[in-house]
């Protein structure tokens, strides 16, 4: 288990998050991306020295590294307070604050998007490196906040390579996507047709289109409606009436008109299928009611999924980021005690440094004292080596078994004096565990 030393761990966590505030009081702390260098200048002027913001639509903190977690946290809550107009008073309990290990803890998980409304969101390590850059770009990131955001990003790394967290659609366009992929592979060569202006359409088209479909066109029975959409995800028109004769030109088709009529019918499918010569066809029914003839999902290399079907991948995918989440979450806990462990071990730096200093001064003085003889010389750097600690620890022992001392006196030194030196005596220099030879030598 490792070994606490929250004196090493200087970092403050203050924020927002879906758990711990409201939406409105979210939408009053969302800072624009234009507006995070104004806002790092003012904590900078307020005392906080080094600290990135993280602003997205499920939480907005700041990590900052302090000398005085108490004083920069109430620091950071009045900037926040400031930019939401709002006194600090007035942000209550909705505000977190973590301080050392614990804070630790929380980057960690941010940063591999255990955090999140939805685990494993691909897009927030890039949230939190585009914080950190801005950061950077204001000279606001130094040692000791590189350091812990290095290790968090170590510790995403491992979360997505060990893990299938974030290999699951847990949205219905996510879904659409993850089912183009598996029929037609990359998308980049692939074609899509988007009939009708319905919001989920619009979206699912959105999701391929970043995806990396290859050539998104826009139809709508109403011309200046399709030129609008067309405007609108920055894609080809075709017309309407073409719909028909078309139809066989496109990987994929998003229906989303909702016109209570069957815009794409079985046998407009059935012949465009033929045209393309067994080259598979994607048919998303995004409208309420449908737009697609139920009867093409029996047609062969035609693959018809409504927003039940989707809802249905999207919600597998969401059990299955759950279960993978637990995986996950124990990697970051290793990741985490490896960072405090190695933060506690260089801390122990300077007194090695400091002690193997002195031993080797000690030794050039024995050296010249014992003339070439190597017996005397070894001897000489016994008994000098030991000579101060051994009276240091007789003392010790004298004054936690003095029996004039009050009980409570000598309880005291023993928590502090001999008796946890001895311990620590034995740990160090592993006297009798059968590796050393169970004696210290002899002492001046």
């Amino acid at each position: 288990m490792t070994e606490k030393a929250p004196e090493q761990i200087r970092l403050v966590v203050v924020g927002a998050n879906h758990r711990s505030s409201s939406l409105t009081l979210r939408d009053r702390l969302f800072i624009e991306d234009t507006a995070l260098p104004a806002f790092l200048e003012r904590l900078r002027a307020s005392g906080v020295g080094q600290a990135m913001v993280l602003s997205t639509c499920d939480r907005i903190e700041v990590q900052a590294i302090a000398d005085d977690g108490a004083a920069a946290a109430r620091r950071i809550t009045e900037v926040m307070a400031e930019h939401a107009g709002l006194a600090a008073g007035e942000l209550g309990e909705q505000l977190y604050v973590l301080a050392g290990q614990e804070a630790v803890e929380h980057v960690f998980r941010v940063t591999a998007a255990l955090d999140s409304l939805v685990p494993g969101e691909a897009e927030v390590l890039g949230q939190v490196k585009a914080g950190h850059n801005l950061a950077r770009d204001a000279a606001m990131s130094g040692s000791e906040l590189e350091a812990v955001l290095q290790a968090a990003y170590g510790a995403a790394k491992r979360v997505r390579s060990e893990t299938a967290i974030g290999q699951r659609p847990v949205s219905i366009a996510a879904a659409a996507v993850q089912v183009a992929r598996d029929l037609h592979g990359d998308l980049d060569r692939g074609t899509g047709l988007l009939v009708g202006a319905g919001e989920m359409g619009s979206m699912v088209a959105r999701s391929l289109l970043s995806a990396g479909l290859g050539a998104l066109t826009a139809t709508h029975p109403t011309g200046p409606r399709a030129e609008a959409m067309a405007r609108e995800l920055d894609c080809h028109v075709a017309p309407y009436p073409d719909l028909g004769a078309r139809l066989s030109d496109f990987d994929i088709v998003i229906a989303a008109y909702g016109s209570r009529r069957r815009m794409v019918t079985a046998d407009m499918v059935s012949e465009a299928v033929a045209r393309r010569r067994g080259k598979p066809m994607f048919l998303i029914d995004a409208a309420v009611p449908g737009d697609i003839d139920g009867a093409v999902d029996g047609i062969e290399e035609a693959f018809l999924y409504g927003l039940g079907d989707l809802e249905r991948v999207a919600l597998e995918g969401r059990a299955t980021r759950e279960a993978e989440a637990v995986e996950a979450g124990r990697i970051v806990t290793e990741e985490k005690e490896r960072f405090l462990r190695g933060r506690a071990e260089r801390a122990a730096v300077p007194a090695l440094t400091e002690l193997r200093r002195h031993f080797d001064t000690v030794r050039d003085e024995v050296l010249t004292e014992a003339g070439g003889d190597a017996e005397r010389a070894t001897r000489l750097l016994v008994n000098r080596l030991l000579h101060d600690p051994s009276e240091v620890m007789r003392e010790m022992a004298a004054d936690e078994g003095l029996p004039s001392r009050p009980a409570p006196a000598r309880e005291a030194a023993g928590k502090g004096g001999w008796t946890a030196t001895e311990r620590m005596l034995k740990r160090l220099f592993r006297l009798g565990d059968g590796k050393g030879d169970g004696g210290t030598g002899s002492a001046a």
